[in-house]
Parts: C-alpha cells; sequence; structure tokens
C-alpha cells in the first residue's frame, strides 16, 4: 500500500505478520453495499464478507462477519453470545465504538477487541475477504487468520 494511507486493519495485520492481499477498488456514488464491492473487485458474493455490530445494551457489543449476500439472523445471534435479545448497533454509534465508518468497517483494528462470531459458512472457503478499514479497501486472508486476530469463533448466524 505504498503512499495511501494505512488503516488501522493492515497495521495489525502487518505487526502480526499475517499473510494478506490489499484489494483497492473505486466506488461512484454512496453505494457501498457489498454485493456492490463483489462485483467491483470481480469476487462472488459468497466469499466477500460484511462486518456487522450488534449490541444487547450498553457495552455490551458483538461482532458479526457474514457474507454481504445473506441477512443476519438476530435470534442465532443472541442465543450464540448468550443474550436474551440483541439489535443492530444504532449507525450513529459505529465510528465512536469501532473507529470505523459504514462500508468502511473491518473486524481487525478496532478500538476495542470485541466478541467476534464469523459465520459458518466460510468455514469451506480458502480465503475470506473483508472490509480494510475503509471504502475502497478489502483485505483477503485466511479464516484462521481471521479467527486468530478477533479471537473469534464460529457459528451459523445467518437467516436460512
Amino acid at each position: 500500500m505504498s503512499k495511501k494511507q494505512k488503516t488501522n486493519a493492515v497495521r495489525k495485520l502487518e505487526q502480526q505478520n499475517i499473510a494478506f492481499e490489499t484489494i483497492e477498488y473505486e466506488l461512484t456514488g454512496d453505494q457501498v453495499d457489498g454485493i456492490t464491492v463483489a462485483d467491483k473487485i470481480g469476487y462472488p458474493v459468497f466469499v466477500v464478507y460484511k462486518t456487522l455490530l450488534v449490541t444487547a445494551g450498553a457495552n455490551k457489543h458483538f461482532v458479526c462477519i457474514i457474507p454481504v449476500h445473506k441477512e443476519l439472523d438476530l435470534k442465532a445471534v443472541a442465543k450464540v453470545v448468550g443474550e436474551k435479545k440483541v439489535e443492530l448497533l444504532p449507525l450513529k454509534e459505529l465510528q465512536p465504538t469501532t473507529g470505523y465508518i459504514r462500508g468502511g468497517c473491518s473486524p481487525i483494528g478496532m478500538k476495542k477487541l470485541f466478541p467476534t462470531w464469523i459465520d459458518a459458512s466460510a468455514e469451506s472457503l480458502d480465503f475470506i475477504l473483508v472490509s480494510g478499514g475503509r471504502i475502497g479497501l478489502q483485505l483477503k486472508l485466511s479464516l484462521q487468520d481471521l479467527l486468530q486476530l478477533t479471537n473469534g469463533g464460529i457459528a451459523t448466524i445467518i437467516k436460512m
């Protein structure tokens, strides 16, 4: 990433000596959804994952990483994290909580390491693509490395 500003996610990967690739792309307009991103970078939607934050109340935040073309199952997440109910973190709280903005929220290098769950659909993949910490940057790395970096777990957290 010469001459480009490094994100916290990229710095974290470099500090940990983890193998990864950066994939940069340009977006026109405000279409920051994952399906548009997958199309822009030429990868199938089932390897491109989005990072969502859910909350179960004050200071109870959880990171969920799911394929961009799927929908998060809040009931399944609540069960996995041992809470009665969870809801998506309000957008206005995303940057103060994580340090990242919508469309550029990486599961790596957040302000704080939150409990993280990656959908079980990733288990069959050779690699996974996640946001690199800004709009226009994706990171390609192994699921095992992502699990290690985030202290993550695997669970079925998408709507079937």
